[in-house]
Protein backbone atom coordinates (compact mmCIF):
# COMPACT_ATOMS: atom_id res chain seq x y z
CA UNK A 1 0.00 0.00 0.00
CA UNK A 2 1.29 3.68 -0.71
CA UNK A 3 -0.04 6.81 -1.34
CA UNK A 4 -1.10 7.28 -4.91
CA UNK A 5 -0.18 10.95 -6.10
CA UNK A 6 0.81 14.77 -4.63
CA UNK A 7 3.62 15.51 -2.16
CA UNK A 8 4.51 11.74 -0.75
CA UNK A 9 3.62 9.89 -4.34
CA UNK A 10 4.86 6.16 -3.80
CA UNK A 11 5.71 6.84 -0.77
CA UNK A 12 4.84 3.24 1.32
CA UNK A 13 1.94 2.66 4.36
CA UNK A 14 2.03 0.34 6.98
CA UNK A 15 -1.30 -2.17 6.77
CA UNK A 16 -1.53 -4.61 9.96
CA UNK A 17 -2.00 -8.21 8.80
CA UNK A 18 -5.10 -9.93 9.24
CA UNK A 19 -9.16 -9.01 8.62
CA UNK A 20 -9.28 -6.65 11.08
CA UNK A 21 -8.15 -3.92 9.27
CA UNK A 22 -9.20 -3.58 5.62
CA UNK A 23 -7.85 -0.39 4.06
CA UNK A 24 -9.05 1.43 0.93
CA UNK A 25 -7.07 -0.03 -2.32
CA UNK A 26 -4.63 1.80 -4.45
CA UNK A 27 -6.58 1.94 -7.42
CA UNK A 28 -9.69 2.13 -5.29
CA UNK A 29 -8.37 5.13 -3.72
CA UNK A 30 -6.92 6.80 -6.70
CA UNK A 31 -10.30 6.72 -8.69
CA UNK A 32 -12.06 8.34 -5.69
CA UNK A 33 -9.90 10.77 -5.56
CA UNK A 34 -10.10 11.61 -9.17
CA UNK A 35 -13.45 11.97 -8.64
CA UNK A 36 -12.62 14.45 -6.06
CA UNK A 37 -10.27 16.11 -7.42
CA UNK A 38 -11.40 16.67 -11.55
CA UNK A 39 -14.82 15.21 -11.15
CA UNK A 40 -18.82 16.83 -11.75
CA UNK A 41 -18.60 17.96 -7.45
CA UNK A 42 -15.14 19.31 -8.30
CA UNK A 43 -16.54 22.32 -11.23
CA UNK A 44 -15.57 24.92 -8.44
CA UNK A 45 -11.99 23.14 -8.08
CA UNK A 46 -10.75 20.79 -6.14
CA UNK A 47 -12.51 18.91 -2.99
CA UNK A 48 -9.56 18.26 -1.84
CA UNK A 49 -6.72 21.49 -2.16
CA UNK A 50 -7.61 23.32 1.36
CA UNK A 51 -9.86 20.68 2.73
CA UNK A 52 -10.50 20.51 6.55
CA UNK A 53 -10.68 16.29 6.75
CA UNK A 54 -11.94 13.51 8.85
CA UNK A 55 -11.26 10.46 7.75
CA UNK A 56 -13.93 8.41 10.46
CA UNK A 57 -13.14 4.48 11.01
CA UNK A 58 -9.48 5.34 9.72
CA UNK A 59 -8.14 2.25 9.84
CA UNK A 60 -4.73 2.76 8.63
CA UNK A 61 -5.25 6.26 8.14
CA UNK A 62 -4.75 5.86 4.04
CA UNK A 63 -7.43 8.09 3.05
CA UNK A 64 -6.64 11.15 5.39
CA UNK A 65 -3.04 11.10 4.33
CA UNK A 66 -3.88 11.37 0.41
CA UNK A 67 -5.64 13.92 1.02
CA UNK A 68 -3.12 15.85 3.71
CA UNK A 69 -0.34 14.10 0.26
CA UNK A 70 -2.88 16.16 -2.06
CA UNK A 71 -3.18 19.58 -0.20
CA UNK A 72 -5.36 19.31 2.43
CA UNK A 73 -4.64 21.70 5.39
CA UNK A 74 -5.52 19.53 8.44
CA UNK A 75 -7.02 15.88 9.00
CA UNK A 76 -8.42 14.14 12.28
CA UNK A 77 -8.63 10.67 12.16
CA UNK A 78 -10.94 8.85 14.06
CA UNK A 79 -11.63 5.05 15.12
CA UNK A 80 -12.25 2.67 18.14
CA UNK A 81 -9.23 0.32 17.75
CA UNK A 82 -6.05 1.05 19.47
CA UNK A 83 -4.09 -1.37 16.33
CA UNK A 84 -5.68 0.71 13.89
CA UNK A 85 -4.88 4.02 15.87
CA UNK A 86 -1.20 3.14 16.32
CA UNK A 87 -1.34 2.10 12.53
CA UNK A 88 -2.55 5.55 11.44
CA UNK A 89 0.16 7.25 14.11
CA UNK A 90 2.84 5.50 12.63
CA UNK A 91 1.74 6.18 8.96
CA UNK A 92 1.46 10.11 9.60
CA UNK A 93 4.99 9.99 11.59
CA UNK A 94 6.45 8.18 8.78
CA UNK A 95 5.24 10.65 6.52
CA UNK A 96 5.99 13.88 8.62
CA UNK A 97 2.48 15.36 9.17
CA UNK A 98 2.29 14.52 12.92
CA UNK A 99 1.78 18.60 12.96
CA UNK A 100 -1.45 18.48 10.78
CA UNK A 101 -2.94 15.37 12.12
CA UNK A 102 -5.15 14.48 14.75
CA UNK A 103 -5.66 11.18 15.94
CA UNK A 104 -8.42 10.18 18.17
CA UNK A 105 -9.91 7.30 20.00
CA UNK A 106 -13.81 6.75 19.69
CA UNK A 107 -16.46 5.42 18.16
CA UNK A 108 -17.72 7.21 14.97
CA UNK A 109 -21.18 6.82 15.51
CA UNK A 110 -21.03 8.38 19.27
CA UNK A 111 -18.25 10.94 18.55
CA UNK A 112 -17.42 13.67 21.37
CA UNK A 113 -18.12 17.18 20.24
CA UNK A 114 -15.91 18.39 17.35
CA UNK A 115 -13.47 21.23 17.76
CA UNK A 116 -14.56 22.09 14.35
CA UNK A 117 -16.05 20.99 11.51
CA UNK A 118 -14.81 19.25 8.47
CA UNK A 119 -15.62 20.26 4.62
CA UNK A 120 -14.24 16.71 3.50
CA UNK A 121 -15.89 13.82 5.67
CA UNK A 122 -14.42 9.81 4.95
CA UNK A 123 -16.54 6.82 6.15
CA UNK A 124 -15.05 3.33 5.44
CA UNK A 125 -16.87 1.17 8.30
CA UNK A 126 -16.76 -2.38 8.80
CA UNK A 127 -18.46 -4.02 5.86
CA UNK A 128 -21.96 -5.67 6.76
CA UNK A 129 -22.48 -3.84 9.12
CA UNK A 130 -24.60 -1.07 8.27
CA UNK A 131 -23.01 1.59 10.60
CA UNK A 132 -22.67 4.60 8.38
CA UNK A 133 -26.05 5.87 8.72
CA UNK A 134 -25.89 6.24 12.08
CA UNK A 135 -22.23 7.38 11.99
CA UNK A 136 -23.65 9.98 10.03
CA UNK A 137 -26.18 11.16 11.86
CA UNK A 138 -23.74 11.07 15.44
CA UNK A 139 -20.86 13.16 13.48
CA UNK A 140 -23.05 15.34 11.77
CA UNK A 141 -24.95 16.35 15.71
CA UNK A 142 -21.88 16.64 16.95
CA UNK A 143 -20.46 19.42 14.54
CA UNK A 144 -17.75 16.91 12.90
CA UNK A 145 -19.59 18.16 9.60
CA UNK A 146 -19.58 21.20 7.85
CA UNK A 147 -22.44 22.55 5.71
CA UNK A 148 -21.77 22.08 2.09
CA UNK A 149 -19.46 19.15 3.31
CA UNK A 150 -18.71 16.21 0.88
CA UNK A 151 -18.77 12.69 2.75
CA UNK A 152 -17.13 9.70 0.70
CA UNK A 153 -18.84 6.29 2.48
CA UNK A 154 -16.74 3.09 1.36
CA UNK A 155 -19.60 -0.01 2.09
CA UNK A 156 -19.57 -3.54 0.11
CA UNK A 157 -20.87 -3.84 -3.17
CA UNK A 158 -23.60 -5.26 -2.50
CA UNK A 159 -24.86 -2.66 0.67
CA UNK A 160 -27.48 -0.33 0.06
CA UNK A 161 -27.34 3.01 2.18
CA UNK A 162 -29.68 4.64 3.55
CA UNK A 163 -28.88 8.46 4.40
CA UNK A 164 -30.33 10.82 7.41
CA UNK A 165 -32.40 14.05 6.56
CA UNK A 166 -30.45 16.75 6.09
CA UNK A 167 -27.95 14.42 3.42
CA UNK A 168 -28.15 14.19 -0.48
CA UNK A 169 -25.94 11.28 -2.21
CA UNK A 170 -24.65 13.03 -5.46
CA UNK A 171 -23.01 9.57 -6.97
CA UNK A 172 -21.99 5.89 -6.78
CA UNK A 173 -19.75 3.95 -8.25
CA UNK A 174 -18.32 0.27 -8.05
CA UNK A 175 -14.89 -0.76 -7.49
CA UNK A 176 -14.39 -4.66 -7.54
CA UNK A 177 -15.98 -5.37 -3.93
CA UNK A 178 -16.34 -1.55 -2.75
CA UNK A 179 -18.94 0.94 -3.30
CA UNK A 180 -18.11 4.50 -2.93
CA UNK A 181 -21.43 6.97 -2.40
CA UNK A 182 -20.51 10.53 -2.79
CA UNK A 183 -22.93 12.39 -0.08
CA UNK A 184 -23.14 16.37 0.40
CA UNK A 185 -24.82 17.74 3.76
CA UNK A 186 -27.40 19.90 2.59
Amino acid sequence: MRIVAGKHRGRPLLAPEGPTIRPTQDRTRESLFNLLEHGRLASDGSRVAGAIVLDAFCGTGALALEAMSRGALRATLIDNSNAALSTARANAASLNETDAVTILRADARHPPVAPMAHTLVFLDPPYGKDRAPEAISGLDAAGWIAEGALIAVETSRTEDLELPEGFTLEDQRRYGRAKISLVTKD
